[in-house]
């Protein structure tokens, strides 16, 4: 599903995406989850790391690879609370978000355009 929402955005997205990583976990570690101050590792369904393309230098190279991470569990459990929402519409909807990110949008600016919480 994560695939074939990849695929289906607009090839000028891909193309500035051609170095991102997208992995799929069951959930976010427990290190993870610690730093970010979450109890619950059901709250987090995705997660942009990296440095964002707005503040990328050539000069000052990024060491790790800019990754999207999806975490499959929370995305289900989400999806079985919604009951309305396709699944596949909602993994489309995590890796976009976290795209934004990597694009250097805030998560207020995103919920301007796409209120998730809906």
């Amino acid at each position: 599903m994560a695939l074939n929402a990849f695929q289906s955005l607009p090839d000028e997205i891909r193309t500035l995406c051609a170095d991102l990583r997208i992995i799929i976990e069951d959930f976010a570690d427990d290190a993870l989850l610690d730093e970010l101050g979450i109890e619950n590792p059901f709250e987090l369904t995705g997660l942009y790391s990296g440095v964002a393309l707005t503040e990328k230098s050539f000069s000052d190279p990024s060491i790790e690879p800019d990754t999207v991470y999806l975490f499959r569990r929370p995305i289900l459990e989400e999806w079985i609370e919604r009951e309305t929402v396709d699944l596949s519409e909602l993994v489309a909807h995590v890796l976009v978000h976290e795209i934004a990110h990597h694009f250097g949008w805030s998560d207020e600016r995103i919920m301007q355009i796409d209120d998730w919480t809906e």
